[in-house]
């Protein structure tokens, strides 16, 4: 018989609701929220109904409820939800059905994506960092960078970024701790990535002044970094006068400028950079701008512009101008 027969892992599980099994074994521990079936007599194998009572529990946990009050209604879910003895009685009325909870993804409006989103988003909600930080270097090792940040990352991003504001500034804890393990974990990958090969001129990594959204390029900068491409990152807001200084003083093959919004985009930046010359007499050049973030929508790039869809696009662009193949982008 296969082991789905006999329950699954308290791994499984944890990956499964978005929790670390740490904090599923401490439950068990210390409220009673255990299977209630073991395998051996030792090991902990989770039913249907186990799980069920689990995602209660992080339900109640996340919108507020104490552990212990919580646990003892996950108990009297679960309680309630086993099939009861027939009655003697064959006209007995059926008990009414309970009604259905929200799928899961801790009540964030995530749509149709990747169960490793729902996870994270359940961390997310429940303010469990150690879960995050698991998550996201699951998702990471098993899908690398590109599908990482654009079908887990992103849409949960996306989706606590809606649940906050239409819900008058609520959720904003759950925005910074997300993004702040987010960040921490495209660092992780961009310092961990293969050691560049050749002293090659770097890509530069900027947002142009009063853009604070810098996450988008960390993304991009774990990007080139697991393709072993050299890269300088300056983050957020650089003023103009430090962007110029940056790119005279590296003389980077490329320039990756982020604007989320058009309020913050700088198209004379972003020309005068692309005519920043720089080398020796006679063979001067002139870096390429990539024009990154939906702020630079609506006009044409000018020359020696690029303005890339999204990440794959601009790791292939970039990847290009070192003579690399740009198909692992498509990860």
């Amino acid at each position: 018989m296969s082991d789905t027969a006999h329950g699954i892992t308290t791994g499984a599980v944890a990956r499964r609701l978005g929790v670390s099994p740490t904090t599923v074994r401490s439950w068990d521990q210390r409220y009673g929220i255990g299977p209630a079936v073991r395998a051996d007599g030792r090991h902990r194998r989770w039913s249907p109904a186990d799980i069920a009572m689990l995602d209660e529990m992080c339900r109640l946990t996340a919108s507020g409820v104490p552990p212990a009050e919580a646990a003892r209604a996950a108990r009297r879910a679960r309680t309630s939800a086993e099939p009861a003895v027939p009655d003697a009685t064959p006209d007995a009325p059926a008990a009414p059905a309970r009604p259905r909870r929200p799928g899961p993804g801790g009540g964030l409006p995530l749509g149709d994506v990747r169960q490793e989103a729902r996870g994270l988003a359940r961390a997310a909600v429940r303010l469990d960092g150690p879960a995050v930080e698991g998550l996201l270097q699951e998702a990471l090792a098993e899908h690398g960078l590109v599908t990482a940040w654009q079908e887990i990352m992103v849409p949960t991003l996306h989706a606590v970024g809606r649940k906050w504001e239409s819900s008058e500034d609520r959720y904003v804890e759950v925005e910074h701790l997300l993004s702040w393990h987010i960040s921490t974990a495209l660092r992780r990958a961009a310092v961990t990535g293969p050691a560049t090969a050749s002293p090659a001129a770097p890509v530069v990594l900027a947002c142009v002044p009063g853009e604070q959204h810098s996450l988008p390029l960390e993304a991009l900068a774990a990007g080139l970094a697991e393709r072993g491409l050299p890269t300088m990152m300056f983050g957020a807001a650089v003023p103009a006068e430090a962007l110029d200084a940056a790119v005279r003083r590296s003389g980077p093959a490329a320039v990756a400028l982020w604007s989320q919004t058009r309020s913050t985009a700088h198209h004379a930046l972003a020309r005068h950079v692309a005519g920043t010359a720089f080398g020796v007499r006679g063979a001067r050049r002139t870096p390429v701008v990539l024009l990154a973030g939906p702020g630079w929508l609506g006009r044409p790039p000018a020359p020696g512009m690029v303005r890339p869809t999204g990440l794959p696009e601009a790791i292939g662009v970039i990847s290009r101008l070192y003579g690399e193949p740009s198909a692992g982008a498509k990860e």
